[in-house]
């Protein structure tokens, strides 16, 4: 099952982000989440381990190339950050973004 992370104020980032993508890329994205989900455990070149408990969605759309980030709670993969990737490394500040949710994730269960 994917489940998206969810704010205190109940707003879902991923989701928002998602829905600001043209819908080509929308569902490009939502194809591989898909699966991802239904697939998993998978590696590369869709999936790969990030950090600890961290791992990236890899979709390759024909102008850009997105992230989501992510992690799973036992069945569960929940969307933690999506971004388009404009460098070869992930940002510091996009993975600190998911580290920063899935602490509040672990610490809210």
């Amino acid at each position: 099952m994917v489940r998206f992370y969810r704010e205190a104020s109940g707003s879902e980032p991923v989701r928002e982000w998602l829905k600001s993508l043209p819908h080509d890329e929308k569902r490009e994205v939502g194809t591989d989440i898909k699966t991802v989900q239904f697939g998993w455990p998978l590696g590369m070149p869709l999936v790969r381990h990030v950090e600890g408990r961290v791992w990236e969605v890899r979709s390759r759309l024909p102008t850009r190339i997105v992230r989501i980030l992510f992690t799973l709670e036992e069945s569960e993969m929940i969307l933690l950050h999506g971004f388009i990737k404009k460098d070869r490394t992930t940002p510091k500040a996009d993975l600190d973004l998911a580290r920063r949710r899935l602490r509040n994730l672990r610490s809210a269960s």
